[in-house]
């Protein structure tokens, strides 16, 4: 049974201070003002003193995290939760970072983008960041306040068109090039070819429409022919996929659409004879549907992420598994949980050059991560790259297999790789900065 509401990870009382980060001077402009923070160099700090702003206390360190805990990705979202929340209870049993615990409060923002908004306002003067902010719509709508509030915040939405915000990370390939990747590979395979009709089922939103651009253009450069469909929560699968038994018949279905969504396709898929290989974005399966009617009509699903599945034979991935049996969390475990700890210590990892820094405010993470262009997570991602404006951090991927035999529920069923159509593609927001640009 899932929780209804996760608990935020509260600070541990003691405090064990690092070496070089001492307390000290708070930044002017540590709340929000019209125009954003006042940004002080830490050049300009006293010797010895350590600039903090909004979140930042002599033992703590607070972040944030909007997530939809009942709508149709908030099992992917919890499990990202679960991720982080073993992070943070590590990193604070080893001391936290520059002497000071990490806490996370947690909103539930009902996959709303209304509530996103006001739950964010409620929360952002007393946090550094946000560790994460779920969803296509709700990034959208927060992007213009990260930016006046001088806030870095993850997005658990993989839409290229985010990049545009430096202060809105994607930790992992975008939707696009996730489509591009996965059409690649049944080419690489043989599945599809030159000339060959495929079909597109894509959820009517950001989530959909970035995954339909990378299949666009996969389209176009092998001169395939695409059959997109548009789907609302409500669209009958059994029609669409009907539609796809027409001539010209599709050789393969693509699928950027919610779980319930791939189980339902993959069932009429099935049950229509039609038989296709189906090749779905990361967010198109969870565990979960292992367990209902539709599952036996999984085995022509393949699904494609730049983050490991739980069952990976990866060390930290092993570490991470191990952590999350021994935390007895009521959720089935899935690839949601390392990529959750992957995020944690990507931020981890800021935390700590902004401490070196001596500047350990918003504007101080942004300096951080600018010089941290390249950051690993010790195979939990593929490394990301953050030094281009607009760029994806990750070309590459995995193909994964739901397989009900193993933790997790999906099987890793290729090496990391990037092709070459990926490598070619170009994003929507490739070379812009919405700050730059105004």
């Amino acid at each position: 049974m899932r929780r209804l509401l996760a608990l935020p990870v509260m600070a541990l009382a003691s405090v064990l201070t690092l070496a070089g980060c001492t307390t000290g001077a708070a930044r002017p402009g540590a709340h929000p003002k019209p125009g954003g923070h006042v940004t002080t160099p830490a050049a300009h700090a006293k010797p010895g003193k350590l600039i903090t702003g909004s979140g930042v206390t002599r033992t703590g360190i607070t972040l944030g995290a909007l997530i939809d805990y009942a709508g149709p990705f908030a099992d992917r979202a919890i499990a990202v939760l679960h991720g982080q929340e073993i992070w943070i209870k590590e990193t604070n049993a080893a001391g936290g970072v520059c002497g000071r615990k990490i806490t996370l409060e947690v909103r539930d923002d009902r996959g709303d983008a209304g509530q996103a908004k006001a739950q964010y306002i409620s929360l952002e003067p007393a946090v550094l960041g946000f560790m994460q902010i779920e969803g296509s719509s709700a990034a959208a709508t927060l992007s213009q306040s990260l930016i006046d509030n001088e806030t870095t915040a993850v997005a658990l939405s993989n839409s290229s068109e985010l990049l545009g915000n430096p202060y809105l990370i994607i930790p992992t390939s975008t939707y696009d090039v996730e489509m591009i990747n996965g059409l690649a590979a049944l080419m690489a395979q043989g599945k599809i070819h030159d000339g060959d009709a495929i079909g597109h089922i894509w959820l009517d939103s950001d989530y959909g429409a970035n995954g339909l651009r990378g299949v666009q253009y996969f389209a176009r450069l092998h001169h395939l022919t695409l059959r997109a469909t548009k789907v609302t929560a409500e669209s009958n699968m059994r029609d669409v996929v009907a539609g796809f038994v027409a001539e010209p018949r599709v050789k393969a279905i693509a699928l950027t659409t919610t779980p319930a969504q791939t189980a339902s396709a993959a069932a009429m898929n099935q049950e229509l004879h039609l038989g296709v290989p189906m090749i779905g974005n990361s967010e198109v399966f969870t565990p979960q549907l292992l367990a209902g009617q539709e599952a036996a009509a999984l085995g022509n699903l393949s699904v494609v992420s730049s983050s490991v599945p739980f069952s990976a034979a990866v060390p930290k991935a092993a570490h991470v598994a191990n952590a999350y049996q021994q935390a007895r969390y009521p959720e089935l475990p899935s690839s949601g949980v390392p990529y959750g700890y992957a995020i944690a210590s990507l931020w981890g990892q800021l935390l700590k050059r902004a401490c070196t820094n001596g500047d350990l405010s918003r504007s101080g993470i942004q300096e951080a991560l600018h010089q941290l262009t390249t950051i690993s997570t010790d195979h939990l991602i593929a490394d990301l790259t953050f030094g281009k404006p607009g760029f994806p951090a990750t070309r590459q991927a995995y193909v994964g297999i739901p397989d009900p035999a193993v933790p997790g529920g999906i099987r890793q069923a290729s090496p990391l790789f990037e092709s070459p159509e990926a490598h070619g593609y170009v994003g929507p927001r490739q070379g812009t900065s919405k700050v730059g640009n105004g």
